[in-house]
């Protein structure tokens, strides 16, 4: 698996930092895709943390100490509106996008994360049933794409029917009705509509 230049110094100084700080954390979007999926290079790294504070200065200096600038000038104030503390990694430029869990279905990925090594860096990955599951909540071409790279490469272990119940979970508390119909469609579309 090829990685971009520079994600996998992102990732070695993301594994440094985050321990200390996050009681969970993982590595999704496209650099997940890399592990699950088919290639896909990205300028950018979207992990979620769980931290164990909710005072953001301190881990935001820590942030700063290991290599990782603010995209934003207050970012308390953008993660207090977004959940979001984007980062850019000063060494390779590219840019980090830190969410911060919330209840539900996300606190449910971080306990399913699987410890990958990309590029000789053991980092938590988002499941590939939950990886899914974002990229269908996405829904943008490149994402529906993506859910089928995955099905196409999903090891005989892969749940199908814990994404279908998943995704069938979340239409009713988002009162959507296409997600489930999305996710058919792409399984159908990878040849993967029989398992």
């Amino acid at each position: 698996m090829s990685q971009a230049p520079g994600v996998p110094d992102l990732l070695r100084a993301l594994a440094r930092v985050l321990p200390a700080w996050c009681d969970g954390w993982y590595v999704f979007g496209a650099q997940a895709v890399q592990v699950w999926g088919l290639p896909r290079l990205s300028a950018d790294v979207d992990v979620t943390i769980r931290l164990r504070s909710k005072e953001l200065a301190p881990f935001l200096a820590a942030m700063k100490a290991a290599g990782f600038s603010c995209r934003v000038p207050d970012p308390e104030a953008f993660a207090r509106e977004t959940r979001v503390l984007p980062f850019v990694h000063e060494a390779s430029r590219i840019p980090l996008d830190a969410i911060l869990a919330g209840l539900g279905p996300e606190e449910e990925f971080l306990a399913r994360a699987q410890t990958v090594a990309i590029e000789g860096i053991r980092v938590p990955v988002i499941s590939p049933e939950d990886l899914v599951v974002t990229k269908i909540l996405a829904g943008r071409p490149k994402d529906l794409g993506d859910v089928r790279g995955i099905l196409r490469q999903a090891s005989p272990q892969f749940d199908f029917s814990r994404v279908r119940s998943l995704l069938d979970a979340l239409e009713d508390a988002l009162s959507r009705s296409d997600l489930v119909r999305l996710y058919e469609e792409q399984r159908t579309a990878s040849g993967r509509d029989r398992c």
